[in-house]
């Protein structure tokens, strides 16, 4: 059974796990005031190409998020999602948890545009309801479309000129700024957006994520927020080694980059095979739409998620690949939907 369920079924790369055994019984001091989590920090400054911002490090997206939006929002704000934005759909209501509504917009290619959010302000005018004040967007989204610079750069104005805060969550921004459509780096984002972050757990580290918060008033005692969320590790090093590897000699890119790979060898394989998709994605997650009878087939040698039914005969699947994605495993898949399509014409 081979996996294109998500991107981190595998462990992490061996050049990481290096690092963490060859500095396991040096003594250095916790809670990310090692050595490894500052240099860390600074070369992602350096990456950033900005230093006016602070970075902090996480174990996981879902902790990062509620950390972040719990500490930037004020009671009576709440935060704008996309129907298909994580924190609204997969994050078990933590940010709800903490205190604050979310607002949930429907979009059709899972992004969000200043024209939804002028429909929420119109909407949400006055005490009675809760005040709309930071716009989620995830880059690339959960049904795998990427934002352009000129999308961001349009949302961006609009949030600065209504007061509100624009938060990405990267969670796969590798993936996103190493797609054949983007034309954004990462010193973009830390031009256009509030706070982002990095993703590290589906890009090869064990575990990790590098918040950026780039605007000054969101910074203040932000260390304390993480405390209280149990965010603050004792052994932070166990990620600042992490995120040095990463970004020490363009890892970090390298690793998106072949799982962007992978994805595109699927995605003209499948075409192919000629199967159409429900969403365009042009990362590391696809949505191909099959004939409900060949997914069956499908799943005795594959797992994948089934995403969502599209009339009585067929379904969309989420294909997802990672930094460590065979290709063998891939062109077999293709060679496997082939042969059943094949059989299903017969």
């Amino acid at each position: 059974m081979y996996s294109f369920k998500n991107d981190y079924s595998e462990g992490a790369h061996p050049k990481i796990l290096r690092a963490l055994i060859e500095t396991n019984l040096e003594q250095v001091e916790g809670y990310g005031e090692d050595y490894y989590t500052r240099k860390a920090v600074e070369l992602l400054k350096e990456n950033i190409k900005k230093k006016d911002i602070d970075i902090h490090l996480f174990s996981g997206g879902t902790q990062t998020n509620l950390t972040a939006l719990s500490a930037f929002l004020r009671p009576h704000e709440a935060a704008i999602a996309a129907n298909t934005g994580h924190i609204l759909v997969h994050e078990t209501g933590a940010i709800e948890a903490t205190g604050h509504k979310i607002i949930s917009i429907e979009v059709q290619d899972g992004k969000i545009g200043p024209e939804h959010l002028k429909t929420v302000l119109e909407i949400h005018a006055d005490e009675h309801m809760v005040k709309p004040k930071l716009v989620y967007i995830s880059n690339p989204t959960e049904i795998g479309s990427i934002y352009k610079k000129k999308e961001l750069a349009e949302l961006s104005q609009f949030c600065r000129e209504n007061q509100l805060f624009l938060y990405v969550d990267g969670a796969r921004l590798g993936s996103a700024l190493c797609s054949n459509e983007n034309d954004m780096e990462l010193s973009d984002l830390a031009m256009l957006v509030d706070a982002f972050y990095i993703g590290g757990t589906k890009n090869g580290a064990l575990m990790g994520e590098a918040l950026v918060i780039c605007r000054d008033s969101l910074k203040e005692d932000f260390r304390f927020h993480m405390k209280q969320k149990g965010a603050l590790l004792a052994k932070g090093r166990l990620l600042g080694i992490q995120f040095l590897e990463l970004f020490r000699d363009g890892l970090y890119f390298d690793l998106a980059t072949h799982a962007n790979e992978m994805a595109s060898l699927l995605r003209e394989g499948i075409s192919q095979a000629g199967y159409l998709f429900l969403t365009h994605s042009p990362s590391n997650q696809i949505f191909p739409i099959l004939p409900n009878g060949i997914i069956t087939k499908l799943q005795e040698k594959y797992s994948f998620y089934v995403w969502s039914q599209v009339d009585s005969e067929h379904s969309a699947i989420r294909l997802v690949t990672s930094w460590a994605t065979k290709e063998d495993a891939v062109r077999e898949f293709i060679e496997d939907l082939k042969g059943l399509c094949n059989k299903n014409n017969m």
